[in-house]
């Protein structure tokens, strides 16, 4: 019996907030609306696509620099192999392995830098984000159930007052209150986790392109010192690289 009681309000519940979406679908149904958290809701929904576009185009970058290294380094060794076998092109072989083997160094280090930077951008949108949008997601059910026992309710109060009525108006408005403090309460959650998640998006993004922008420089110029220093200033560490992985980047 308690069962089927659940089940009964569930496809209460259910048939209500259906027709709550499809009347506010047809311009029927009033909707309440808090107009500056929707407005930060869409924003935090636009720069989550943004974010998810560089995620892509920095794990593009990844694979084609690991791909230009894992040349580089065999184009050294092949040049060293030539520098041993042929005397008289001796020296000539021999400064182009040593040049293909600093770009391949410079280039794990750059790489380094960028799957760190790929691996916190993730972490922001896939979880930070992810995660204050399935509290977003549960703000908008209830959002919904309040709105349509709200409606319940207003339907009631026009109605006529009698000892029939009396008693669906008076559970009409217990479940009203009951929803009512359940929107307030996720709307207050949605508030927070958006004003917590803007902080720990600037922290994390600061840092982050700053961590870009300084490897991207260093090693565009050559500079192998300013390339390492960087690594050393995020605590970015690197492992002795492997042909068949494309990533050796452990953070500390």
């Amino acid at each position: 019996m308690e069962k089927l009681e659940l089940v009964r309000k569930w496809s209460l519940n259910t048939y209500k907030c259906t027709r709550q979406i499809i009347s506010e679908k047809l311009g029927r149904g009033s909707r309440t609306v808090d107009l500056e958290l929707e407005a930060q809701i869409d924003i935090l929904r636009d720069n989550k696509k943004k974010y998810e576009n560089i995620l892509r185009l920095a794990q593009t970058l990844s694979t084609q620099l690991f791909q230009m290294v894992h040349t580089q380094r065999q184009l050294g060794d092949a040049f060293a192999d030539l520098s041993l076998k042929s005397l008289e092109l001796h020296e000539e072989f021999g400064y182009n392995a040593d040049t293909q083997k600093l770009l391949a160094k410079n280039g794990e280090t750059l790489l380094g830098a960028i799957n760190f930077f790929i691996a916190s951008v993730n972490t922001l949108v896939n979880k930070t984000i992810e995660d204050t949008l399935m509290t977003v997601k549960q703000y908008e059910s209830a959002r919904i159930e309040y709105d349509a026992y709200r409606t319940d309710l207003e339907e009631l109060n026009l109605g006529p007052r009698d000892a029939n009525t009396l008693p669906k108006i008076e559970q009409s408005q217990h479940l009203f209150q009951a929803h009512k403090e359940k929107y307030d309460k996720m709307r207050s959650d949605v508030s927070i986790k958006l004003k917590f998640l803007e902080e720990n998006k600037v922290k994390v993004l600061h840092n982050q392109l700053v961590l870009f922008h300084n490897a991207i420089a260093a090693y565009f110029a050559g500079n192998q010192k300013q390339l390492e220093q960087t690594l050393r200033q995020f605590h970015i560490k690197l492992k002795t690289p492997g042909v068949d992985a494309p990533s050796w980047l452990e953070e500390q």
